[in-house]
């Protein structure tokens, strides 16, 4: 017999007598002697203390490895020291059998298994699945399956159908590398892996379908961060027919927050509506397009009052301040903040305070001197206060400056509040911009949304003024995801792309089944996306995505436990018609 009566986390003082059998992995033994001894035995629900009691009893477990499985047959009893800790604190099992399931054949563990997450990283990895059994580390992964399925259930009951789209597809250009599979049958030909579902979803509302969802897996060959993991990920993949954003906006309004605040480590959360915030005025207020605004501090411009103070760095430069009351620092800690901030930006920050007589002093106060008047009442100044300055072009002043927010409004006491979650969105996003390495008229964001004002903005404005029906959902600082209104008119959707170069017969090729489709006579539609692991993380409290997914790769995108990637042999190539070639290095030219 290999089944089990009761968990080891299921046994209470009502089950004092009974004769019981559980198994689970050996956790430890605290050995009192060579006839008593107190074994803990541990399975997915919990902790059942076994008592040794007999030296025959002994010897059988002394010839057994920690984290073997094992059965244990015997009577419950009443604790005599009880453990209220734990909810099988007042029983444990006296053992009339033990039987080996699975033997550990190692006396070395890589790492102890209820310490597991002060292990090198790498080595945690490697050997996941003794990472996994660390009931804190399992709660995680449990947790992300209680958060999908609510999300699940809530999509459902908003009327949402769950539909799977395909896994092998065309390549796309979605902003990142696709991952390429070769194909057997078509020589010289590639599959991709979806970066999203993100045509497919919109051709299922131009088939007639009015609301769809899925917890779609999405592939982007892209490096690592803490909050994105490299290679898949998963998202709440959602597109609503005759809809505009503020449909969308009130779906994910009523769906969220019970969630965050049902599983959140913090119990509260944003209710509906979210604070709306353009993109432009969250540059300007916040340096950042997706602010945390748990923190109260806002940024100033002070170009007028500071740039032309005498001051080198500043001169002819988009000045930005943050003023924070009640912040007294040592001029240590100060220089620390700005350092953190000057590592994380690559911007030199600056910073003076005034002090409760109403002097500027430190820093650079001895340039504000004769500007002392104007400085005050642009920035609202009061005796105490602390201002953090940064300077540069207005783009990299304001990212700066949303930086040192972001650090200050942690360090500052009383200008935080860490105890919730802040929901908003980030609207109005510019269509276009030049981009950094192209230095050519691009798609700001999706190229497949819908542009404020349609064609006459984009036959009479300036490009880079045009603004698109495009937002993100930001929580706490972090950005969830990003949708849009779609552009669902194939004329309007060939002259957004002939604005960066692409005429129709581009079109045509790279969306074929869209342009198609949307020719046929397309609904209004619009969609967003959260991203599952960003959120189970934030919920979760944790600091990196690696900890709330079940099986993640390292930061260089290697699945070292299962040591992917891999070479293949080369029938394997053969088959799909690969030859590699060996990359020249550098000192062989």
């Amino acid at each position: 017999m290999q089944g089990r009566t009761h968990t080891c986390g299921e046994l209470r003082i009502s089950d004092v007598g009974k004769k019981v059998r559980i198994a689970g992995w050996y956790d430890n033994l605290r050995k009192v002697s060579k006839n008593l001894g107190f074994l803990v035995l541990r399975d997915y629900y919990g902790v059942t203390q076994v008592v040794i009691e007999t030296e025959e009893m002994m010897n059988i477990i002394d010839e057994i490895n920690y984290e073997s499985t094992i059965a244990i047959c015997g009577e419950v009893r009443e604790r005599s020291s009880k453990n209220q800790a734990l909810p099988t604190g007042e029983i444990e099992v006296v053992p009339e059998s033990i039987e080996v399931l699975g033997k550990c054949r190692y006396n070395e563990l890589p790492f102890q298994i209820n310490h597991s997450k002060d292990a090198d990283e790498n080595i945690r990895l490697k050997y996941r699945y003794l990472d996994l059994r660390n009931p804190a580390v399992k709660e995680k992964i449990t947790l992300r399956s209680k958060i999908v399925a609510d999300l699940r259930a809530s999509m459902i009951a908003h009327d949402f159908m769950e539909i799977t789209t395909p896994i092998l597809t065309c390549s796309s250009p979605e902003g990142a590398r696709d991952y390429l599979v070769p194909s057997r049958n078509h020589p010289g030909k590639f599959y991709a892996l979806p970066q999203a579902p993100q045509q497919f979803k919109q051709l299922l509302m131009a088939s007639g379908f009015d609301r769809y969802f899925q917890i779609a897996p999405c592939f982007r060959d892209e490096d690592a961060r803490a909050d994105r993991s490299p290679g898949e990920f998963y998202q709440l993949d959602m597109e609503m027919a005759f809809a505009d954003q503020e449909d969308v906006f009130a779906v994910l309004e009523d769906v969220l927050p019970p969630i965050f605040a049902k599983y959140g480590i913090y119990k509260t959360a944003s209710t509906a509506p979210f604070q709306r915030i353009s993109y432009l005025d969250a540059m300007e207020k916040y340096g950042s397009d997706k602010p945390d605004l748990r923190i109260d501090l806002t940024v100033s411009d002070a170009t007028d009052c500071m740039a032309d103070c005498g001051f080198g760095p500043f001169e002819g430069q988009t000045v930005k301040a943050i003023v924070v009351s009640g912040f007294d620092g040592t001029r240590k800690v100060i220089d620390k903040l700005c350092a953190e901030a000057e590592v994380q930006s690559g911007s030199k920050v600056y910073w003076f305070k005034m002090d409760k007589d109403g002097a500027f002093v430190g820093g650079i106060s001895k340039f504000l001197q004769e500007k002392k008047e104007e400085v005050v009442s642009a920035l609202g100044l009061k005796p105490g206060d602390f201002v953090g300055v940064v300077a540069g072009k207005k783009l990299a002043a304001q990212k700066a400056a949303g930086v040192l927010r972001k650090i200050l409004g942690a360090a500052a006491p009383g200008h935080m509040k860490k105890e919730c979650y802040e929901f908003c969105w980030i609207v109005d996003f510019p269509m276009y911009e030049i981009g950094e390495e192209s230095g050519e008229l691009e798609f700001c964001h999706n190229p497949f949304s819908m542009p404020q004002g349609g064609m006459k903005a984009l036959e009479e404005q300036d490009p880079l003024e045009i603004l698109a029906y495009q937002y993100d959902l930001v929580c706490n600082g972090v950005e969830l995801s990003s949708g849009a209104v779609r552009n669902h008119d194939p004329e309007i959707m060939v002259k957004a792309f002939q604005l960066v170069g692409l005429g129709e017969e581009d079109v045509k090729a790279k969306f074929p089944a869209m342009y198609n489709a949307f020719c046929y006579g397309a609904p209004p539609h619009a969609g967003i996306a959260p991203g599952v692991d960003r959120m189970v993380m934030l919920i979760a409290g944790e600091e990196s995505i690696r900890e709330i997914i079940p099986f993640p790769m390292n930061k260089n995108a290697q699945d070292v436990m299962m040591g992917a990637p891999a070479t293949v042999d080369q029938k394997q190539l053969d088959d799909v018609h690969i030859k590699i070639v060996p990359v020249e290095k550098k000192d062989e030219k």
